[in-house]
């Protein structure tokens, strides 16, 4: 979740990331600042709106606050806020954000390490954006940000390009995403609804996330 502003010829999106749980600490949150406003600004992005070409640019800054409470979080109402608990232990295995559009998830703490690029996923999903449909990309070289685990690419960007792909060890290696034009395309964004120059992206979730170590797996599925 973020707000767009439009500013002197350029689009830009501010986003916060505020970072709590055991695994969190103020260097992890800033890591996962720098490679969300590294990546997103990589492409140098640009847009036509209302018939003049707008440079898209991505403004994050982050936080970590360890002791903030559940009303912390559901009480706000500041739509660049984005809360992710972070823990060494996730059920499922996996990283999550709550919803497309949303402004709060849970990290696994294996999955952040630097050059990842999880942190800059899960962000395009709170920007509304899914993974794609068509997960055999073989041909079409650099994989999108917004592709998952499990995508079908060229060798070179395989866990091990030397095996088939499909099987263990072919399929893409989340280090070799990087955002591409397209998927600054697809957030849309002359489709934003602008008042005085600003708009909101996404929605409130606002959901403060428990340690998946104290609750069983029963409960949080149900």
């Amino acid at each position: 979740m973020g707000t767009a502003e439009i500013n002197n010829h350029q689009l830009i999106i501010h986003s916060h990331i505020i970072t709590y749980g055991n695994a969190a600490n103020e260097e992890l949150s800033e890591m996962i600042r720098e490679e969300i406003e590294t990546m997103w600004n990589e492409p140098e992005a640009s847009l036509m709106f209302d018939g003049l070409k707008f440079k898209v640019v991505f403004r994050i800054t982050a936080a970590f606050i360890p002791g903030i409470t559940d009303l912390d979080i559901y009480q706000n109402l500041d739509p660049r806020n984005n809360y992710f608990r972070i823990e060494e232990f996730a059920h499922g295995n996996i990283s999550f954000v709550d919803g497309l559009g949303c402004n709060s998830g849970y990290f696994k703490l294996e999955n952040l390490y630097k050059g990842s690029t999880t942190a800059a996923h899960e962000y395009g999903h709170t920007l509304g954006l899914d993974h794609p449909d068509d997960l055999d990309i073989r041909g079409k070289g650099v994989p999108g940000i917004m592709y998952p685990r499990g995508t079908l690419v060229d060798p070179q960007y395989q866990y091990d390009p030397c095996k088939p792909a499909g099987t263990t060890g072919g399929t893409m290696h989340p280090m070799y995403r990087r955002v591409l034009q397209e998927d600054i395309s697809m957030l849309k964004l002359q489709q934003l609804n602008f008042e005085n120059g600003n708009a909101i992206m996404g929605e409130f979730t606002n959901v403060w996330h428990p340690n998946h170590s104290d609750i069983d797996l029963n409960s949080f599925l149900a």
